[in-house]
Order: structure tokens, then C-alpha cells, then sequence
């Protein structure tokens, strides 16, 4: 007997998720090589952390990372990866409600990014790049630029939370989606600080959210989420320890910001709903450094050894690959909890 209608275009649906998938990474594999050569010919060397969150000497940081203040590393090669996820998704994979806004959201952020990594890479300013509020600022246009598109051009009015339903929330899904954005961006940022962690994570989260999209017939939303897999995969190839290059803010910031976009699309915000179990370890990294800074300022002395807490755990004698493997482990299974909840509760 043949196939069924249905079975034949899921068979189609899932040949697509994993051809653009393999695809992506690919393309990703065979152009770095490429990309690094170019970064080091031109000496785009990330320059060292010298300060804290609190403006004091990061001595604890220089001192874990000796060994890699001794040699050039470049950064800002985040800009490759969203590229090809760009040109693929506008080759293959472009649909305008599923796909225009985290589009609009990697390459708005990662344009900021890329400023910001520059800075870096000259020098300019005194922390070598651009002050955290111009930063939030940027991101915060381009994060309520997505809400308005969300509220007025996609009739979002609610988020759907899984077991209980629909929940309207009217004007405040602005604030809302702005907040999501922000909080992604940022968590990933902060999480960006060992040889290959945010790419293990960032694998693990967006293909949580691919099955999700997928499962909620969200086709070219799961096909998006499985290109930017197969790209990151091919960037952790290289940046695991010892890294061949950072992704840089260019990286992180947007492709933090743009998982947060993805999950607001998820069946209606359901992505929203299980984002911290999801992004369980970027959600507890910026929770170390809030618990940091508000230690600090009441009993005048520090919490934790230095934050985020995965520098903590180096400075406790953790190896740098211990502390990425086990935070990886923590995300897929706080991930597949995640995943579970929003299948389950996804009516």
C-alpha cells in the first residue's frame, strides 16, 4: 500500500528540515576555514577582559585565562554563521509569519553585535566597546520594533501556556515580547565565556524549539530552527576547546535574541511559557551575576568567586571542559523537560 496524503507530506515536511539542516552546516564547515584565514591574516584579536560588571580589576578572569591572553584569538566570527543562515533561509526558506522576524532579529543584532566586536578588536573606548546601556538601547529598538510587529501585523494578543490555555494579555504583549528579547540577548551574551558553551546550548535550545515548531505545524519556523542547528554545529566544530576563533557579540547577541523571537512564535507563545527550562543554563549564568552584584552591594564582598558562576567553578579547580560538558548536559536535560512540557500542554 502507499502512502497516505498526510504521511507523504510530513516525509516531505521532515526531507526538508534535515536537507536544510545539512545544508546549513555544509556550507558552514567549508566556508570557515575560509573566514578564520581571513580573521587572522587581518588580525581581528579579541582584546582581554580588564575590568569587572563592577568596574573593579577582573584580576580572578586574567588569571584562568593566562594561556589564552598568550596568544591572538580573533572574534567577531559570529558574522559567517548568520550569514548563511540568512542566504539559505532567503533562498529556501522564507515565509512572512514564520520567518521574517527572526530574520529581522539576527541580522538587526548582529549588525549591533558586529559594531560592538570591532570596538573591541581597535580598542576604542574604555572598556574596548560599546557601554552596555548604548547596547541595551539599540536592543531595545529593535526589540519593540519586533513587538509592534508581533501585536499589529500578526494579531498576537496572548501567550498559550501549556496545561491552562490561552492567557490574553492585550498591550502588555508589547512589554512582554520587548522583555523576552532582551533577556535572550543578554543571557546568551553573559553565557558566551568558555571555549564552545553557548554553541552546545544554542544547539541544544534551538532544536528543542525546531521539534516544537515542528510538532505545532509550524513548518518553515522548524525548518529555520533546524538551518540554524546544522550552522552552529559547524561552528562548534571550531570553537571547541582550544577555540580557533569567538563568535564575538556578533554571535551571541544575536543569535540570543533571536531564539527569543523564536519562542514567542511558537504556537502562540507557548515557546515563551517553557523558554527557562529551555534556556535553563544562560537563565542561571545571569542569575549568578544578578546575585553577585546585589551581594556585593549589601555586605560588601563577593558571593561567588568571580560571575557567571561557570567562571566560578573554573576558579574552584574545575577544567574549562568539565565546567562546558556538564553545563551542556544540565541544558539538554532541562531542555528536553522543556520540550516534553510544551508538547504535552501544546493544545
Amino acid at each position: 500500500m502507499g502512502n497516505s496524503p498526510s504521511e507523504l507530506v510530513l516525509q516531505i515536511t521532515l526531507l526538508r528540515v534535515f536537507i536544510l539542516a545539512g545544508l546549513g552546516f555544509f556550507v558552514a564547515i567549508l566556508a570557515t576555514p575560509f573566514w578564520i584565514n581571513f580573521l587572522y591574516k587581518y588580525k581581528f584579536w579579541k582584546q582581554a577582559k580588564e575590568e569587572t560588571i563592577y568596574g573593579t580589576k577582573a584580576t580572578v578572569f586574567q588569571q584562568l585565562h593566562a594561556e589564552k591572553h598568550k596568544r591572538n584569538i580573533p572574534t567577531m566570527a559570529g558574522v559567517l554563521f548568520w550569514v548563511i543562515v540568512l542566504a539559505l533561509s532567503l533562498k529556501f526558506n522564507l515565509t512572512r509569519s514564520q520567518t521574517y522576524l527572526p530574520l529581522f532579529a539576527l541580522v538587526s543584532v548582529g549588525i549591533i553585535g558586529a559594531v560592538d566586536d570591532w570596538f573591541n578588536i581597535r580598542g576604542i573606548g574604555r572598556i574596548k566597546g560599546i557601554r552596555a546601556r548604548q547596547k541595551m538601547a539599540w536592543l531595545l529598538v529593535m526589540a519593540g520594533l519586533g513587538a509592534w510587529w508581533f501585536y499589529e501585523k500578526l494579531g498576537q494578543h496572548s501567550i498559550h501556556l501549556p496545561g491552562i490555555g490561552d492567557f490574553l494579555v492585550g498591550w502588555w504583549y508589547i512589554p512582554i515580547f520587548i522583555i523576552i528579547i532582551l533577556a535572550t540577548a543578554n543571557a546568551f551574551n553573559i553565557t558566551d565565556g568558555l571555549d564552545g558553551l553557548s554553541g552546545g546550548l544554542f544547539v541544544i535550545a534551538y532544536g528543542a524549539y525546531g521539534i516544537l515548531a515542528l510538532a505545532n505545524n509550524q513548518v518553515s519556523l522548524a525548518i529555520f530552527c533546524a538551518t540554524v542547528v546544522g550552522v552552529l554545529l559547524a561552528y562548534l566544530w571550531f570553537n571547541i576547546y582550544p577555540a580557533r576563533f569567538f563568535g564575538g557579540d556578533t554571535y551571541s547577541l544575536a543569535f540570543g535574541a533571536t531564539l527569543g523571537v523564536v519562542a514567542m512564535l511558537i504556537n502562540r507563545g507557548t515557546g515563551v511559557a517553557v523558554l527557562p527550562l529551555i534556556a535553563f543554563v544562560p537563565l542561571l549564568e545571569t542569575l549568578s551575576v544578578i546575585i553577585q552584584l546585589t551581594y556585593r552591594k549589601l555586605y560588601k564582598k563577593k558571593l561567588f568567586l568571580v560571575a557567571p558562576i561557570h567562571h566560578h567553578f573554573e576558579a574552584i579547580g574545575w577544567p574549562e571542559t568539565k565546567v562546558t560538558m556538564r553545563f551542556w548536559v544540565i541544558g539538554a536535560v532541562f531542555a528536553t523537560m522543556g520540550l516534553v512540557i510544551g508538547l504535552v500542554g501544546a493544545g
